[in-house]
C-alpha cells in the first residue's frame, strides 16, 4: 500500500486535509481523536498514517512512508543531505513561518548577523565563554552562521519554550520559528535582519521507500489526481 504521512493534530492536520480534499482526495481521521490512523478516499491503494510533523522527515528517509507532509524547515534540519533522501513535490501554501535569530531588544547596536558576530566576540572576551544561542534547529542555524563567518557561539538545545531562555538566563540569544513575532516581543526580543529559512508545509516523496509495480501505479494515479508532476 502507498503510505502517506500527515501531521497528527492541530491546524496543520486540518489544512493538509483541506488541501487534499479540494483536489478530490478525501482524508479522514479514524475513530477517536487520539487514534493516529485515518482513511483516504478518491484514489485506491492509499493509506493514511498520522504522525507528528517532526517524525515525518525521519519516516520518509527510513522508507517507512512513501509520501509525507511536513514543514520544509524540519526536513532540512533533521535530514543531512536531505535531497538524496526525499524529493520535494509541492509547496502547499500554508504553515508559513520564518526561522530567525532573535536577541534582547536592549541590544540596540545589534541588528544584523555581522553585529552578532562582533557582539559574540566581545561577549567571550568579557565573560570567558561563548555566547549561547538556544534552538531546536541545530543544523540549519549552524550552517547559516558558518556562511556568515560567526564562530564565537555555542548552540544550546531547546525543546520547550525557546523564547523564555533569555529571560531565564540560560541563553543570550535564540534561533526559532516565528510567524507573527508577538511571542518574541512579549519576551523583549527582537529579530535580526535576515531569515535563516522561510518554511511552509510541503509534500515530499521518499527516495528510499520500497516501490512495487502496484505502489508505483497508485502513486502515479494520486499525483495525476493532485495535478502534480509524475514521479520518475
Amino acid at each position: 500500500m502507498l503510505k502517506i504521512g500527515v501531521p497528527s493534530k492541530g491546524r496543520l492536520m486540518e489544512q493538509t486535509f483541506d488541501w487534499f480534499n479540494a483536489r478530490g482526495v478525501t482524508m479522514r481521521q479514524s475513530g477517536a481523536m487520539r487514534e493516529y490512523a485515518g482513511t483516504v478516499e478518491g484514489v485506491p491503494g492509499v493509506g493514511l498514517v498520522l504522525l507528528s510533523a517532526g517524525e515525518i522527515p525521519r519516516e520518509l528517509a527510513a522508507g517507512r512512508i512513501h509520501l509525507g507532509v511536513t514543514g520544509s524547515d524540519l526536513v532540512r534540519d533533521k535530514l543531512a543531505d536531505w535531497q538524496s533522501q526525499v524529493a520535494e513535490l509541492a509547496s502547499l501554501g500554508f504553515g508559513h513561518a520564518d526561522l530567525i535569530i532573535a536577541v534582547p531588544a536592549a541590544w540596540v547596536d545589534v541588528t544584523t548577523v555581522d553585529d552578532l558576530d562582533a557582539a559574540a566576540a566581545a561577549f567571550r572576551l568579557m565573560h570567558g565563554f561563548r555566547l549561547r544561542i538556544a534552538t531546536k534547529y541545530h543544523r540549519l542555524v549552524r550552517d547559516y552562521l558558518k556562511r556568515h563567518g560567526v564562530a564565537d557561539y555555542q548552540l544550546i538545545d531547546s525543546q520547550g519554550a525557546t523564547e523564555g531562555t533569555v529571560k531565564n538566563l540560560t541563553a543570550e540569544a535564540i534561533a526559532d520559528i516565528t510567524s507573527t513575532g508577538e511571542t518574541l516581543r512579549a519576551n523583549h526580543l527582537k529579530v535580526l535582519d535576515g531569515v535563516i529559512h522561510a518554511s511552509q508545509a510541503t509534500l515530499y516523496r521518499s527516495l528510499t521507500a520500497p516501490m512495487t509495480d502496484q505502489i508505483a501505479s497508485d502513486l502515479q494515479t494520486l499525483l495525476k489526481k493532485l495535478a502534480l508532476p509524475h514521479a520518475p
